[in-house]
């Protein structure tokens, strides 16, 4: 803010820009808090997902994803099962 205040003051997008920047960093710094930590939200209560595992309605596996490829790439090795049943 200051770069900007002393040596471009007429820049009116860089100005613009940088309000903008500051107001998304607040919000997602805000979001963050709301979320106690946590790096993403939840879609389901653990409850609920713990339940549905014991159940069998939601299986439970590791998301692996290539590097390289990430976009296009990726498959889910499911839990207690062998190799030949991962999709």
């Amino acid at each position: 803010q200051n770069y900007l205040d002393n040596f471009w003051p007429d820049l009116k997008a860089a100005h613009e820009l940088f309000d903008s920047i500051t107001q998304a960093r607040r919000e997602r710094e805000s979001e963050s808090q709301e979320n106690r930590g946590k790096e993403y939200p939840e879609h389901l209560p653990l409850e609920i997902l713990e339940a549905g595992i014991k159940s069998g309605r939601y299986l439970q596996g590791t998301l692996n994803v290539n590097k390289h490829r990430a976009q296009l790439e990726a498959f889910v090795r499911l839990q207690g099962c062998g190799s030949k049943d991962t999709g």
